[in-house]
């Protein structure tokens, strides 16, 4: 037996909630990375936890997150930026949490298994209707067909 058909707009409804949670956590913690740690604490961090080339993927880190976030939340660019944000949440859990099991009150990896998964899960399935790049885009009109395709 099929599952039941669900309606475009709750998909897009989902998509949207998705974006905005996962984007407003990204900006906050791109904005901490910029204007508290600055790029010499971050610097400094990425160093002493092995990361490779810690200046560089200071900057990788904190501008994907602010900036990704950012287009998360307006819902532009979704696929590109959920992959970089995926990226760098792989990064996190390769060199910092991998070692430490699963919960996250351990160090583990929990947090970042989430965040980046979230991210891929937008990057692959798109920002839906209720975004930047459906306007700009006209995914709206694809949209449409699939309502009238399923109805």
């Amino acid at each position: 037996m099929l599952p039941p058909r669900r309606h475009p707009a709750l998909t897009d409804a989902g998509l949207l909630i998705g974006r905005l949670a996962v984007g407003v956590i990204f900006i906050a913690h791109g904005w901490q990375k910029l204007t508290e740690t600055g790029h010499a604490g971050v610097t400094g961090s990425f160093a002493e936890l092995g990361i490779p080339l810690p200046g560089l993927s200071a900057h990788f880190a904190t501008w994907v997150e602010l900036l990704g976030g950012a287009a998360l939340v307006a819902g532009a660019l979704v696929p590109v930026a959920g992959v970089l944000i995926a990226l760098n949440m792989a990064g996190a859990f390769w060199f910092v949490h991998m070692d430490n099991g699963l919960f996250n009150r351990d160090g583990g990896y929990e947090y970042v298994l989430v965040l980046g998964a979230t991210a891929l899960l937008l990057a692959f399935a798109g920002a839906g209707r209720f975004s930047l790049d459906a306007f700009l885009w006209g995914r709206r009109e694809n949209t449409r067909e699939r309502e009238h395709a399923t109805a």
